[in-house]
């Protein structure tokens, strides 16, 4: 009973609290849940599996986000995978805030995830059998992977470009701003050369980069010629920013945010319609967003700014109240969608008493 509920089809909206419910039994029960939580709940003033008896309960967790810098990913993956579970990879945040924090994807929250967003790019028009050229990070973090599998799901082949946030942002924190645009400059460089010898339908990438390819005219007019879908994602993009690009730079071409991170084991849909401002709704109830009052911890009225508050609940893995690096005003959720949903997301300034830079992701 309890998989049933957590492995519903992609077209189908579980109760939120029942969804809970079932998540708390899978991933605190000895034959199913991880080594990671069985230990952790030890240490909770609560029992999740007679306490939490809802998605509101979900607040009763502490943030455990930073225990993730170093505990053994099998420890990570539930029990009741079996003794040969089938992991997509590893994958590690940025490293802003010190040593990277590390999650384990396993294929059917990576298969339903997706499903999820290649449906959000139907809806918004995207073209199928396609290639994809993706100029993100790769390596240990999670963008370039769904790059790659989103392409295969769509009928196309990926291009990439290398991508290291984390050079970007020592360059930046040392005051060698220069040696940062000749490495953003590289990536351009290197992602023109694909443009050009290669067919390319769908554009991958990052605000900074493509802001970059915006101001080359020739760079421009290939996209144009080519490229039927951009997608951007990983850093912050303002509102002038986005209607230049859809009203002036790229007319023609079909342009979609995503807000999403590793955390998140994924990432969001921007929703259909909203130009101004820009909305991002989750996958809920497996990905749930809140947005308080950084101070209070209290949820901010509807239009208000706050700070983004993620909730991951899946069998793959349960990472409740994640307080984000983000800023975002609430917005009312579509029917039926548990928790809220965000807009404008920009970064906030410090985290963990460090400063924030957001490099080119």
């Amino acid at each position: 009973m309890i998989e049933n509920i957590l492995d519903l089809p992609l077209d189908a909206q579980p109760d939120a609290d029942e969804f809970v419910r079932a998540a708390m039994e899978w991933h605190f029960s000895p034959e199913t849940g991880s080594a990671y939580w069985l230990e952790r709940a030890k240490t909770l003033p609560f029992d999740p599996r007679t306490d939490v008896k809802g998605f509101e309960d979900l607040a009763l967790f502490p943030n455990i986000i930073n225990e993730l810098r170093d505990v053994r990913v099998e420890d990570l993956i539930p029990r009741g995978y079996g003794p040969n579970p089938d992991v997509v990879g590893v994958y590690e945040s940025g490293g802003t805030t010190g040593a990277p924090k590390r999650v384990v994807v396993l294929r059917d929250w990576w298969e339903r995830h997706i499903a999820w967003m290649s449906a959000g790019l139907d809806a918004a028009g995207f073209p199928r059998n396609v290639n994809w050229l993706a100029v993100l990070p790769s390596g240990p973090h999670i963008a370039g992977t769904l790059a790659l599998h989103q392409a295969r799901e769509r009928g196309g082949i990926r291009f990439t470009i290398d991508l290291d946030p984390r050079w970007v942002k020592k360059l930046l924190a040392a005051g060698k701003g220069a040696e940062a645009e000749r490495y953003a400059d590289h990536l351009v460089e290197q992602a023109a050369f694909v443009l050009r010898t290669q067919d390319v339908g769908v554009l991958m990438t990052t605000p900074p980069l493509l802001k970059r390819m915006a101001g080359d005219d020739d760079l421009v007019d290939l996209i144009n010629e080519k490229v039927q879908g951009i997608i951007w994602g990983g850093a912050h993009m303002d509102a002038d920013t986005r209607d230049l690009y859809h009203t002036e730079v790229f007319p023609d071409v079909k342009i979609r945010g995503s807000y999403g991170s590793t955390m998140m084991l994924g990432g969001s849909n921007e929703r259909l319609g909203a130009d101004d401002p820009y909305i991002s709704d989750p996958p809920a109830p497996y990905v749930t967003f809140r947005v308080v009052d950084p101070d209070t911890g209290r949820t901010v009225g509807y239009g208000e700014r706050g700070q983004v508050v993620v909730n991951h609940v899946s069998k793959n893995m349960l990472l409740p109240n994640n307080l984000e690096r983000d800023l975002a005003t609430r917005v009312e959720p579509p029917a039926g969608q548990a928790g809220d949903s965000v807009a404008d997301v920009a970064p906030v300034t410090h985290f963990e008493s460090e400063a924030v830079i957001e490099g080119v992701y």
